[in-house]
Order: structure tokens, then C-alpha cells, then sequence
């Protein structure tokens, strides 16, 4: 077996990053914020709160965290907003009343709106961009010929990465986890990236020799975050696999951070 490793790559850009934020804070006075909007209380929420808390203040982007209800939400982005200090925002994600997900992060101003979420943003969305840098690194080309699946189309990764992969002239292939037989199209598939959120929807007989398997789905099981794949997957040593810890998640926070960079930059600049 042959794993992805994203936690390796991090490191690289983790001290990209951190020069770049020494330049702007010293060449231009600039100290790049993100403000985190957060609205219910989810241990799996918690967990990357707390990896973008550590990983900005490794490279000293401050990261404040806003624990509020979602009826103070638009109140609390239009101060953010209106708040030159602050130069990325993004609402954590799952909602409490998921209805309104749309009304809200499209409160978020385009130019700080580093989660891409918003119909009018204009940076490209984190975790899609952390699997292509992933696959990239690897050397793994989506457009080779090879059959690929994209299996979840929620906001956050599935929806974006697929308007991207389509806007590239990717030929890929989408389904959910409400797909039938969706072992059919497992097997058949070359490159399988999946983020459905719905632990072990993926086994070891769903997947044919020397597939490529990125997992972003995160979801939260016995008090632990798991993904997309049943951990007999990686029993077998025949595929190429992102590891249980380490694969796409750090690079989602590399991304993040990158836009933050940007959007800092674009503020230096104005």
C-alpha cells in the first residue's frame, strides 16, 4: 500500500507560508487575521478549529474564533466586515438550521470570504484545492484517461470539486452515498475521491487493484473523527491510499491559510 502523505507536504508550505507572513508583516505592517464565525458545538468542529488555531500561530496569521448563536450571525460577519483588521472570514460549517447556509456565508464580503463558500468569492475553495495539490504532488494526472469518481456533493468539497475538476476537462463521475449499487461504480474507477461524511461507506471488495483513494469525508463516531473508508481498507497493499491521519486534512488548513495570505496581500496592495 502506498500512502498520500498530506502532513508532508504541509511542512513545505507550512514554511512558504510563514516567510510570506514575516514579509508582509514587517515589509507592510500588515498582520493577516482570520475570524472563525462558530455556531453549534460539534467535537468534530472543535478538532479543526483547534488545528487552525495551532497552524496560525505557527506562522503568526492571528485567528480569532467568534462563539455566537446563528441568530447574531449577520450582525457578527457585518462587523467583520467593516473590520480592516481582519482580511479572511469563514462560517464553520454544519450550521444549527442548515437552511439558511446559503444566506449566510453569502454575507461574508467576496474579498474576505477565504472559504470560498459565497456566490461571488473569489478564492478558490479550501479542502477541493488541498486534494489537487495532494494528487498533483504525487504525481497522480486526472486527465490521463483513467475513470474517475467523485462520490458527495456537499457544499464544502463535493460541489466546488466537481465544478473545478468539470471547469479542468476532467470526465469525472459523481454520486452520493444515496447512489444504488454504488459498488458498480467503485469498481470500475481509477481515482476515487470521496467526502460524503458517512463513516466506512467504502469497503475493501468496493475497490479494484491499484485504485487511488483520497478520503475527505470527516464525520464524528464514538468520540472519534473518521472518514469515508472502512479501516479494512487498509489492509489491502494494493492500492494508493491517504492515510487515516494526515492526508487531506492538513493541506485543507495549508489552503485556507494561502487565501488568508492573499487576501492580506490584496489588502497590502490596494
Amino acid at each position: 500500500m502506498k500512502l498520500l502523505n498530506g502532513s508532508e507536504l504541509a511542512g513545505f508550505i507550512q514554511e512558504r507560508q510563514a516567510k510570506q507572513v514575516r514579509a508582509l508583516r514587517q515589509a507592510d505592517g500588515i498582520a493577516p487575521k482570520l475570524a472563525i464565525v462558530v455556531t453549534v458545538d460539534n467535537p468534530v468542529i472543535d478538532v479543526y478549529m483547534r488545528m487552525k488555531q495551532r497552524y496560525g500561530n505557527e506562522i503568526q496569521v492571528d485567528v480569532d474564533v467568534h462563539r455566537i448563536s446563528q441568530d447574531q450571525a449577520a450582525e457578527t460577519i457585518a462587523g467583520l466586515n467593516a473590520d480592516d483588521s481582519v482580511h479572511g472570514i469563514i462560517v464553520q460549517l454544519p450550521l444549527d438550521d442548515p437552511s439558511q447556509t446559503d444566506e449566510i456565508v453569502n454575507l461574508v464580503a467576496p474579498d474576505k470570504d477565504v472559504d470560498a463558500l459565497g456566490s461571488q468569492a473569489v478564492f478558490d475553495p479550501a479542502t477541493p484545492m488541498a486534494i489537487l495539490w495532494l494528487l498533483a504532488a504525487y504525481n497522480i494526472d486526472l486527465n490521463k484517461g483513467q475513470k474517475v469518481l467523485l462520490i458527495g456533493r456537499g457544499k464544502l468539497v463535493g460541489a466546488p470539486l466537481e465544478r473545478i475538476l468539470n471547469d479542468s476537462g476532467v470526465d469525472v463521475t459523481v454520486a452520493d452515498r444515496s447512489t444504488d449499487d454504488l459498488s458498480s461504480l467503485t469498481l470500475q474507477s481509477d481515482i476515487i475521491i470521496t467526502a460524503t461524511g458517512s463513516p466506512a461507506i467504502i469497503y475493501p471488495d468496493m475497490l479494484k487493484t491499484k485504485a487511488v483513494v483520497v478520503d475527505a469525508g470527516t464525520a464524528s463516531e464514538n468520540g472519534k473523527t473518521v472518514g469515508d473508508l472502512a479501516s479494512e481498507v487498509y489492509d489491502r497493499d494494493d492500492l494508493v491510499l491517504t492515510p487515516t491521519k494526515g492526508g487531506v486534512g492538513p493541506l485543507t488548513v495549508c489552503a485556507l491559510f494561502d487565501n488568508v495570505i492573499r487576501a492580506a496581500r490584496l489588502r497590502a496592495e490596494a
